[in-house]
């Protein structure tokens, strides 16, 4: 255990480190929730790196029985930071500050169009254009590029909760 925290803690230097930007917003609607510290991107990153390979669940919010996107999202807050967040990519969206991409932080929102509706899909940013998420049904939560063809055509922008 100690040696994966400290393999982890060194992947979110490196990953902080060689953080990368581009430029797109989300909308926002509803006030941020004020229970996260700006010093807690850090725990809100390693505790998604921590959820890796963790079984995708519709409907699922917990590693035991598996996760969908937003289930993940409001699992990782919740434990990490103490925050409250629906389990709704859509909802998510509406309460995080929007952001251009070139003001993304590692532990901030990025949100996507899986579902031919905005927001229905979100992903925490760990720097580097990666963002970790539950990707769908017979998936794992993994790491994702926002640049790449699949997400780049999709993204709906980004958002922060710090």
């Amino acid at each position: 255990m100690i040696g994966r925290i400290f393999i982890q803690r060194i992947v979110l230097l490196v990953v902080v480190f060689a953080a990368g930007c581009g430029g797109v917003v989300v909308k926002k609607s509803e006030p941020i929730p004020s229970s996260a510290q700006a010093g807690s991107r850090d725990e809100v990153v390693l505790y998604a790196l921590g959820l890796m390979d963790t079984d995708y669940r519709f409907g699922g919010k917990n590693p035991s029985s598996g996760f969908d996107c937003s289930g993940m999202v409001s699992y990782i807050y919740k434990n990490a930071v103490g925050m409250n967040l629906p389990h709704n990519a859509y909802r998510i969206a509406q309460i995080s500050k929007k952001i251009e991409m070139s003001q993304i932080r590692p532990g901030d929102l990025v949100f996507f169009d899986t579902q031919h509706r905005p927001f229905s899909h979100v992903g925490i940013y760990i720097g580097n254009g990666k963002f970790v998420h539950a990707p769908g049904s017979n998936g794992k939560i993994r790491i994702g590029t926002i640049s790449s063809g699949y997400f780049a055509k999709r993204l709906d922008g980004a958002g922060t909760l710090f």
